[in-house]
């Protein structure tokens, strides 16, 4: 007996952490399992077919509403690595489905989204609405969009072009290109602590950057004049060139669908104080905008003390996923959801 006693007490600290970590690992798995019912979808209609997710309350009874998701810059898929889901499932929770796509390029689906024009989102974002419409379970009056920065270009020229848009969400979202480029550097720079030689160099490279694509310029012709382009592919400036005197001014002038902005006030990609004018300036019908300010939250819609630390955002993203985001972040989306567009009967 005294022999399995000493035994017991000396695996007796590795017994304790094993259920420690079974525990936590139990843990994370429960936090990164969401409340919903996803379909892979192939959608239809548009210039190629599109490799998407459709995410569905579960047990809802009759038709949804359904919020298409338009994505920000870069090779983003369907699910943003998992971002997605926390936001998808505050959504399912005022009632209404999700459809979102890998860009084209990404994941092996066709095409290449460094091809695009915002125009051709517009027109991929719209296809995408026009096949959600035929779906059985979705109320084709209670179709929207979300987006996130470039797609501050993207749905204002869909909902302007379809009367099938029956809201915006926008969070992060800027006016003019050039302006938004303007303040990125120069928010960057000041974070970063950049001396003033450092700022003014960065400035005059970009200067002659803008230059050259006044100019249509192409990649090849940059590079002879000796310009530095350790930083741009040839793809990239293609892209660039044919996007970047993208304004969103006219096209939300248009819209007639209500509007929700949602800004970081510790944004540095955007300036949230220049998008909110803008949007207060040209959406002047009573009652069509809403915005919604987190004065802690980045471009990311995270607090900034979050996304500055790697150990804690890391950790988070793991085991906490939902509170990453901004302290009512996924409550003004519902809200909002939940106060348009309700069914009819």
């Amino acid at each position: 007996m005294r022999k399995r006693s000493r035994t017991w007490w000396l695996w007796a600290p590795l017994l304790s952490v094993a259920v420690l970590v079974l525990g936590a690992g139990g843990w994370v798995v429960h936090q990164n399992e969401y409340d919903l019912k996803e379909e892979r979808v192939t959608i239809t209609g548009g210039r190629q077919p599109l490799h998407g997710v459709l995410a569905r309350p579960t047990g809802a009874e009759g038709p949804t509403g359904l919020v298409v998701f338009v994505h920000g810059d870069g090779p983003i898929d369907a699910t943003h690595d998992g971002w997605y889901r926390p936001i998808w499932e505050a959504m399912a929770r005022a009632g209404y489905a999700t459809l979102s796509w890998d860009k084209p390029g990404v994941n092996g689906a066709p095409g290449n989204w460094l091809d695009q024009t915002m125009q051709d989102r517009a027109d991929e974002t719209l296809a995408a609405i026009r096949w959600a419409r035929t779906r059985p379970g979705i109320d084709p009056a209670r179709i929207g969009l979300w987006g996130a920065s470039q797609a501050g270009w993207v749905m204002p020229k869909a909902a302007r072009q379809s009367t099938d848009v029956a809201f915006v969400i926008g969070v992060g979202t800027a006016v003019n290109w050039l302006q938004q480029g303007r303040y990125d550097l120069l928010a960057h720079l000041e974070k970063d602590g950049a001396s003033q030689a450092e700022t003014e160099a960065r400035i005059a490279k970009s200067e002659r950057r803008l230059t050259a694509m006044r100019e249509n310029r192409t990649f090849e012709q940059y590079r002879a004049s000796g310009a530095d382009v350790t930083d741009i592919t040839p793809e990239r400036w293609d892209f660039d060139l044919r996007n970047y005197r993208s304004d969103a001014t006219e096209d939300l002038a248009a819209v007639k669908a209500p509007v929700l902005l949602i800004l970081g006030g510790r944004d540095l990609n955007v300036d949230s104080a220049d998008t909110e004018a803008g949007y207060r300036r040209i959406l002047t019908t009573p009652g069509q905008l809403q915005v919604r300010r987190f004065e802690d939250a980045t471009h990311n819609m995270v607090p900034e003390s979050v996304e500055d630390s790697e150990l804690r955002s890391t950790v988070l993203a793991i085991a906490a996923p939902r509170s990453l985001f901004a302290p009512g972040y996924f409550d003004a989306m519902r809200q909002f959801l939940t106060s348009i567009n309700r069914p009819k009967g």
